[in-house]
């Protein structure tokens, strides 16, 4: 039987080290579905469309992953497509007690999925969409930070004053 793992996140926008943690999850499960939080409360910069495109561009050349746009529970998402795991990227400690958190709920709601961390490369665990935002609204360049099409839709968000 095939792993199959789900990689949520909201991707806005997507940055290499969401990438490096999509190729490492290549790695480790058969199958990696990427679901894109559509939340809308959260205000992001980028329609889900938009951020559906980015990570489609962005992972170019990968196999043995899709790309999904949802809301709901996750743990929703991860029974409907008949997932094994949850995967989370986690940058510093800091982030490792909402993360816990989080896992601890999933596994109360259905105790047979599992959740993994993993780090993307140490290049890139200071690296957050939220900075990266930040940045581009200075029209600060972002290359090695960013894949080439969320650097040009940046722009786009951000024109130069």
């Amino acid at each position: 039987m095939a792993k199959r793992a789900v990689y949520p996140g909201m991707f806005d926008p997507v940055h290499n080290g969401h990438v490096d943690v999509i190729q490492r999850s290549l790695q480790i499960f058969d199958e990696l579905i990427v679901a894109v939080v559509a939340n809308p409360s959260k205000q992001p910069l980028f329609t889900v469309k938009e951020r559906l495109e980015m990570i489609d561009e962005a992972t170019a050349g990968l196999s043995n992953f899709r790309i999904v746009a949802f809301d709901g529970l996750l743990i929703d998402l991860v029974a409907r497509e008949r997932a094994d795991c949850i995967v989370r990227g986690i940058r510093a400690v800091s982030d490792f007690e909402y993360e816990f958190q989080m896992a601890l709920m999933n596994r109360k709601l259905r105790s047979t999925v599992e959740t993994v961390f993993l780090m993307p490369h140490e290049k890139y665990t200071y690296i957050s969409s939220r900075l990266i935002k930040e940045v581009a609204s200075f029209g600060t360049s972002l290359t090695g930070m960013v894949p080439p099409i969320v650097e040009k839709r940046l722009a786009e968000k951000f024109p130069p004053k």
